[in-house]
């Protein structure tokens, strides 16, 4: 019960910051249809997840209880793989194809590079 408990607590702060910044990111450019802010998220959440598991797996330096609120809750809420599909098909749908291109390999290749930035910072804590 208690793993259950910080997972939905992560959660429902991860749900949060992910609405407020991408929210924010959005509206720094307002007349763009390119889901900026959902890219942003999903590149913070990639580099967080580098950092953290590798704190929690490699430097064992994150018991496992903080590590199931961090990563599976706060992150799993935080991180919008959901909204990247579906934003991705929208983009299709319209015939942004350019534009579609761009957010599917920049999602991927940004947030694996964040992935292993992240994991790169947390080994040299």
């Amino acid at each position: 019960m208690r793993s259950a408990l910080l997972v939905a607590l992560g959660g429902a702060l991860g749900s949060v910051a992910r609405w407020a910044m991408a929210g924010w990111v959005q509206r720094l450019s307002p007349t763009s249809t390119f889901p900026w802010g959902t890219l942003a998220v999903n590149v913070l959440g990639s580099f967080a997840i580098g950092v953290l598991l590798t704190l929690a797996l490699e430097r064992e330096l994150i018991a496992p209880g903080p590590r199931l609120f961090l990563v599976t809750g706060l992150l799993g809420g935080f991180t919008t793989f959901s909204a990247f599909t579906w934003e991705s098909l929208e983009l299709l749908r319209d015939a942004q194809w350019p534009a579609a291109l761009a957010y599917v390999l920049g999602s991927i290749v940004a947030g694996l590079l964040a992935a292993f930035a992240g994991a790169v910072v947390a080994a040299r804590v």
